[in-house]
């Protein structure tokens, strides 16, 4: 008879530390580094993928991550999972466009044919058209930003009603659908920024062209590399974090060849050499994490490393999560920076004096990191905006 595996809580957090929040003597030296252990980092909050990278490198510099993230020659900006914005490593970038962006693509262009045929303003020939000429566009200007396309290509700017007759009825112009469109199918990637370091500002330019995968390799690809980073985890937490469908996430499980485990919570998932042997625990460490930092964005169901308790005062209304403050594989509270550039921290729960002097020593790493510059997350949350009044 078959013994499920089983993979305690702690055994959890202890591969999420290792894996996510590794103690000072192991910390990595490039933001390359940082994507690849955690697959990718969130971008919807310019902030956000600064901060990560920084409180996982042993010696942070602003400047050594500004010049990776806009080379494009090891990460690539991608729309990508949930059709949110990521900073994927490019090696990866083929797998996660097979399997979400290209179809985040399609449901999209699906919308603004929709709607353009609602406003009386053309067809999928005529859709098809205005995409080759905004492609060409940019090509003729290297990059360029969605006003300047808007003015460059007849027809871009045109407004679309959105929900019409509802009291949230909107108005935006096709190049803002048609331009995350064409970013998600793979054609256009995030230029150069424009304004600051935390602007969500940027030229679009050409996307470079990467190889084509069939959709169900690319699924199975990703739960392989999920599992990897994240793992084990359960079913809803991999459709939670893809986006797909229940059906598509239990085939691309069981095309991964994932092992069956008994987790605390129940059943889960996890690839078959993660169970050769059990993790040892690391030495514990502390960690500043920003606010939609991909490690607490990694699971839907948190308990293993969250109090079901602290969730109202760390996370907003529509379930995005403001900074944490890690201690031993745990999230035990949550920071913020005020106005004057100090950082403000708080315990929601309390861990002891070894853990109190490692957070304080965090954040003054942090506090240097960040040294004249400022931030707001943009998504606030209770706790958040309480350290910062």
């Amino acid at each position: 008879m078959n013994t499920v595996p089983r993979i305690t809580d702690a055994q959890r957090r202890a591969r999420l530390a290792r894996r996510h929040l590794p103690d000072p003597g192991r910390r990595a030296s490039t933001t390359r580094e940082v994507a690849e252990s955690v697959l990718a980092l969130h971008a919807t909050d310019a902030a956000t993928v600064y901060l990560s990278a920084a409180a996982r490198m042993d010696s942070p510099s602003h400047e050594s991550i500004e010049r990776e993230l806009y080379e494009r020659e090891a990460l690539l900006r991608m729309t990508a999972m949930r059709c949110t914005l990521f900073v994927v490593p490019t090696a990866l970038a083929p797998v996660m466009l097979a399997a979400v962006g290209r179809p985040n693509a399609a449901a999209r262009m699906k919308g603004l044919l929709r709607r353009l045929e609602a406003n009386g303003y053309g067809n999928a020939a005529w859709l098809e058209n205005i995409s080759r000429s905004t492609l060409e566009a940019v090509r003729e200007r290297g990059e360029a930003t969605t006003a300047e396309l808007a003015t460059a290509v007849p027809g871009l700017d045109r407004q679309l009603v959105v929900s019409p007759g509802k009291p949230y009825e909107s108005r935006r112009s096709i190049a803002t659908d048609l331009l995350f469109a064409l970013a998600a199918d793979g054609h256009l990637t995030r230029g150069s920024r424009r304004g600051g370091w935390t602007s969500n500002q940027h030229a679009w330019t050409l996307a470079p062209e990467l190889p084509d995968m069939p959709a169900p390799l690319a699924r199975a690809e990703l739960v392989r590399h999920w599992l990897d980073a994240f793992g084990p985890g359960t079913v809803a937490d991999l459709k939670w974090w893809t986006g797909w469908t229940i059906t598509e996430t239990r085939k691309a499980v069981a095309a991964a060849e994932a092992v069956e485990v008994r987790l605390d919570e129940g059943a889960g998932y996890a690839l078959a050499e993660d169970l050769d042997a059990p993790v040892a625990e690391p030495e514990p460490s502390a960690a500043l994490l920003p606010a939609l930092d991909p490690t607490p964005m990694g699971w839907r169901e948190r308990g293993f490393y969250l109090d079901p308790d602290h969730v109202l005062a760390l996370f907003d209304r529509m379930g995005n999560i403001g900074p944490t403050v890690w201690w031993d594989g745990r999230i035990v509270g949550g920071w913020a920076q005020r106005k004057d550039g100090t950082l403000a921290w708080r315990l929601l729960k309390d861990r002891g004096r070894e853990a109190r002097m490692a957070i304080e020593t965090e954040a003054e790493r942090m506090t240097a990191f960040l040294g004249e510059r400022r931030f707001n997350p943009a998504y606030r949350t209770p706790l958040e905006r309480e350290l910062t009044s």
